[in-house]
């Protein structure tokens, strides 16, 4: 507008300026109104014409000479941080004390002396099979225990005063032992047929009713469950073998009752799953209301890399060069208002959570460009908003 301006400027002094002026005013002294009007047609023809011309020059200077206008855009200043990196994987929820007792003698299930939900001890009775005259075997049996066990002591005493065999001593000493041994075996054998809680716990279900024959090994009587002891089992890739171990952080979630819990490792498994190269880790998770069951399903975050006064940024400013190089924009500012961009070359390691941690290219205190970055170019204008 400042060059239209001068050439209009131009125009008026090379008019006023020129022979023309003396002719304008030697015509009007001459009173002859058709020459009046006749150099006044004239000097509009020149005036439009060299107004076209002047919006030609126009259009040329705008067309080429635009004038930069600076990108708006939102800085933020860098900071070091804490940074770490987490494994996601998925885990069950597990207790080593949720068992199926089992029936572990032959017979008819007389009694069974809890019910659901009950709370029982350790070493408490649960159920009875019927022993089928084992008691009374075992009653027989420790009768003769004690006579053998009489006639061995008498033997021995007579012995120690030098009265009596050696045979006689030694017959005695053997029967006795044999018949202990086998009163033990009677007395293991009548013990399997009352079913008692091998730990406290609470009875979770009752499988098999009073009358159902039992079969060994094969027919289930009751579960027991503890749910004081749980913990969360998961498989790990063996690439993270090396930052994983006892005592790392680990994050726990439960979806299906919404609670999220912090913990550690408190076990690596010394074994790789051959199938799909894996470890196992154990986590101990609390379980004070009892919402906590076993086979719920666990999000398990495990902490494998963590780094001290760290500089992260948000993912999405990043990009990436023709060179495979990853760039970010610097403001570098030029006065109150305006600044450039200064694109950077970066070298990043991992990413967590929309941010990456940089390992060079960046320092604290420096003011990084994040939105309108995809779109700047290295010394770009640029203006920071409101």
């Amino acid at each position: 507008m400042k060059k239209s301006l001068f050439l209009l400027i131009l125009f008026t002094t090379l008019v006023s300026c020129g022979g023309d002026t003396k002719s304008v005013d030697a015509i009007i002294s001459s009173n002859n109104m058709e020459a009046v009007k006749t150099k006044r047609a004239e000097l509009n023809k020149q005036q439009r014409d060299l107004k076209a011309d002047i919006d030609k020059l126009n259009e040329y200077i705008d067309t080429h000479e635009k004038k930069e206008r600076p990108a708006l855009i939102t800085a933020e200043v860098i900071n070091d941080t804490i940074f770490k990196h987490f494994v996601e994987v998925q885990g069950n929820v597990h207790t080593d004390q949720n068992v199926v007792l089992n029936a572990e003698y032959s017979g008819v299930l007389t009694n069974v002396y809890v019910k659901a939900g009950q709370r029982v001890s350790k070493g408490q009775r649960l159920a009875k099979i019927d022993d089928g005259g084992m008691s009374s075997q075992v009653a027989q049996q420790e009768a003769q225990m004690a006579l053998a066990q009489t006639t061995f002591e008498r033997q021995k005493r007579l012995w120690d005063q030098k009265i009596g065999s050696e045979i006689q001593y030694l017959q005695a000493k053997t029967n006795y032992e044999a018949s202990k041994n086998v009163t033990q075996q009677f007395r293991s054998q009548l013990a399997k047929t009352v079913i008692t809680a091998p730990f406290s716990g609470v009875v979770d279900e009752i499988i098999s009713d009073p009358g159902q024959v039992v079969v060994p090994g094969q027919t289930p009587i009751i579960r027991l469950v503890n749910l004081s002891d749980m913990y969360v089992k998961a498989s790990i890739p063996e690439t993270y073998l090396k930052n994983i171990k006892k005592g790392t952080q680990v994050k726990v979630k439960l979806a299906s009752i919404n609670e999220e819990f912090t913990g550690t490792v408190r076990q690596v498994s010394n074994y790789i799953n051959p199938n799909n190269r894996s470890f196992d880790i154990q986590i101990e998770i609390p379980n004070k209301d009892g919402l906590v069951k076993p086979n719920l399903i666990a999000t398990v975050k495990v902490n494998d890399y963590s780094s001290e006064n760290a500089i992260t940024v948000p993912e999405n400013i990043l990009q990436e060069n023709a060179a495979g190089e990853t760039i970010a924009y610097l403001y570098q500012p030029v006065n109150d208002s305006v600044g450039v961009a200064k694109r950077v070359i970066l070298e990043t390691g991992l990413s967590y959570e929309n941010h990456t941690e940089v390992k060079s290219g960046l320092k604290k205190g420096d003011t990084i460009i994040k939105e309108g970055a995809k779109t700047l170019r290295d010394g770009q204008k640029v203006t920071i908003k409101n």
